[in-house]
């Protein structure tokens, strides 16, 4: 049973980095748009960082789960 939550928490963490990858990859679609927005154009640069700030947070804690779960246990 331990090994199959192991592997889902493997497979958790890689759907995690490939979110994180996925954002950085749609943020330059996505600001053009969002900049058209009146409301939006003032506050662009803290809304840029904050999608940058997200697909950080989701690679390293994706990469932080698969190092936690891929080490041989320690029995």
């Amino acid at each position: 049973m331990a090994k199959n939550k192991t592997v889902v928490h493997i497979v958790w963490g890689i759907v995690l980095v490939l979110a994180g990858i996925g954002v950085f990859f749609r943020i330059p679609q996505v600001i053009p748009k969002i900049e058209q927005i009146e409301q939006f154009s003032s506050v662009i640069f803290f809304i840029r960082f904050c999608f940058y700030f997200l697909g950080v947070l989701l690679i390293g804690g994706g990469a932080k789960k698969i190092y936690d779960n891929y080490r041989p246990s320690e029995k």
